[in-house]
C-alpha cells in the first residue's frame, strides 16, 4: 500500500503512524480512508557453512517461536545496511556475501516493505548484543529442518512461512535453496 501524498497525519506513533485522506468511491460518494505507516524491516537467513541459523526468539508479550534474525530500518539507512547490523547485534556474525532473496509488503493496509536477505559464508566475530526486549537462541539447522520449521504454525515471518510451504507442496522448493545457497 502507498499512502496518498494528500493524506494527513492524524497519529504518530513509536512504531507506527496513522494517516487518513478522503477517497471517491467507485459510485461517485467519498469517505474516508486510513492506513498506517512504519519502518521497513530486514531479516536474514545467514548461512554458517551449509547450516542456516534460526533464531528461537521471544519478546515481551509473545510466547517463544522460530523467526529470522533481522529488525526496523533505522532513518537514512539502507536495507542492506539495516541487515549487517542485525546479524552483528542479534548473533555476533558477519558476511561479505549477501543477496536480497524477496521483497514484500505484508499488509493492504499498511505502507511497509520486509526485505529478506541470504547471508553467505558468515563468521562468528562478537557476541550477541541484545535489545532489552530480546531472548534470542541460536540454532543452526540443516536445509530440510530449516524447510520444516519455515513452513510450521510456530513460525513467526508469515508470508515467508507461507511461500515455503507452498513450495513444499506444489513445486520451487530446489530453486529457493539455491538462491539462499547462491548456486
Amino acid at each position: 500500500m502507498k499512502i496518498p501524498e494528500t493524506a494527513k497525519l492524524v497519529h504518530k506513533g513509536i512504531v507506527f503512524d496513522v494517516y487518513q485522506w478522503e477517497q471517491e468511491l467507485f459510485d461517485g460518494t467519498k469517505t474516508t480512508f486510513e492506513g498506517l505507516k512504519r519502518p521497513n524491516t530486514v531479516q536474514v537467513i545467514p548461512l554458517l557453512g551449509d547450516k542456516i541459523v534460526l533464531a528461537k526468539e521471544q519478546q515481551p508479550l509473545t510466547r517463544e517461536r522460530y523467526t529470522f534474525l533481522g529488525g526496523r530500518q533505522e532513518p537514512g539507512e539502507e536495507p542492506l545496511e539495516t541487515a549487517k547490523r542485525e546479524l552483528l547485534e542479534e548473533a555476533g556474525l558477519s558476511s561479505d556475501n549477501w543477496e536480497m532473496i524477496s521483497a514484500y509488503e505484508p499488509s493492504g493496509k499498511i505502507e511497509w516493505t520486509v526485505c529478506i536477505y541470504a547471508a553467505r559464508d558468515c563468521q562468528k566475530i562478537s557476541e550477541q548484543k541484545l535489545d532489552a526486549g530480546e531472548k534470542i537462541e541460536l540454532e543452526e539447522v540443516t536445509w530440510d529442518d530449516f524447510v520444516d520449521k519455515v513452513s510450521s504454525r510456530n513460525f513467526w515471518e508469515k508470508m515467508c512461512s507461507n511461500d515455503v510451504f507452498r513450495m513444499k507442496y506444489e513445486g520451487g522448493l530446489e530453486e529457493y535453496k539455491q538462491k539462499i545457497y547462491g548456486k
